[in-house]
């Protein structure tokens, strides 16, 4: 996956607001491009995916002992201030259930590809990808994949948006199109974004079709949360055959989301989206 798209900033951004990113599956905006893609290098790239899958496998952590990066090694802070809350617990409180996955980013980016900043997976489906960003073109891996080879397959924001491609073969977001059926969004309600500060995780609440237009640049809601919460109200209150929206779902003008979209095969001038509210994090 990858971080590529960044809309530029107006003046509402030093309100406090960081311009959105986009984020792409390896290559995976253009639908029709995988028309033109050989099977063997196809072939090939479906296997390394699977390989890094397979790395970032459960690795249960001994009981009792406390992650490095919550250990209590630093000075202690002021009485006076506030107690954080561990992001983690925050979730086990909510009754979400954390898996039992572990992400080597630092042998991820030394052994794979230095791009990789982040890691999406949904549990019991084909999701589960490394996200990438090339340091100077936003567009790079719209065109190669992750060992550089040309090809297909080549979270501070208020929406985060992930394209991957509609593969016939289930890889990828073709999993996706199975959230029309609100039986299957009630039986895998959770993202799971791991990235090198910690795991975020988004219930989803929406899932829909909608033109092909691009997210970022066409809602300018950059700095102006009321313009966001229309936003938000609007899929709240949508009625359109196919829509299944998550009844009691609380997202509003200050929540964070993640969109993931996809191509419709019999539409190539519409996308399927799926869409979650993140659960922890400031």
């Amino acid at each position: 996956m990858e971080r590529t798209d960044k809309k530029q900033g107006n003046g509402n951004n030093n309100r406090g607001w960081k311009t959105a990113c986009v984020l792409f599956l390896a290559g995976a905006l253009v639908c029709t491009a995988v028309a033109c893609a050989g099977k063997e290098n196809q072939s090939q790239s479906e296997e390394e995916y699977k390989n890094l899958a397979e790395r970032t496998a459960a690795t249960p952590e001994p009981e009792g002992e406390t992650p490095a990066d919550t250990q209590e090694d630093a000075t202690p802070e002021p009485t006076e201030a506030p107690e954080e809350k561990d992001p983690l617990a925050v979730l086990e409180e909510m009754g979400v259930p954390i898996p039992d996955k572990t992400v080597d980013f630092a042998d991820l980016q030394e052994n794979t590809n230095a791009d990789i900043y982040a890691w999406i997976y949904i549990p019991d489906t084909k999701v589960d990808y490394p996200v990438l960003q090339h340091p100077t073109d936003n567009t790079y891996y719209l065109n190669y994949n992750l060992d550089g080879s040309r090809g297909y397959p080549g979270f501070t924001d208020p929406n985060t948006v992930v394209y991957g491609h509609n593969m016939k073969n289930g890889t990828m977001f073709a999993g996706l199109h199975k959230y029309s059926d609100s039986q299957y969004l009630e039986e895998h309600p959770y993202v799971y974004v791991y990235t090198e500060e910690g795991l975020l995780v988004y219930e989803i609440f929406a899932a829909y079709e909608s033109t092909d237009e691009h997210i970022l640049y066409a809602h300018d809601w950059f700095g102006d949360r009321k313009v966001f919460g229309k936003y938000i109200e609007e899929i709240l209150d949508m009625r359109s055959m196919g829509s299944v929206l998550k009844e009691g779902a609380e997202v509003t003008a200050d929540s964070r989301i993640l969109t993931m979209s996809t191509c419709i095969s019999s539409k190539p001038n519409n996308r399927f989206l799926v869409q979650g509210v993140l659960l922890n994090g400031e």
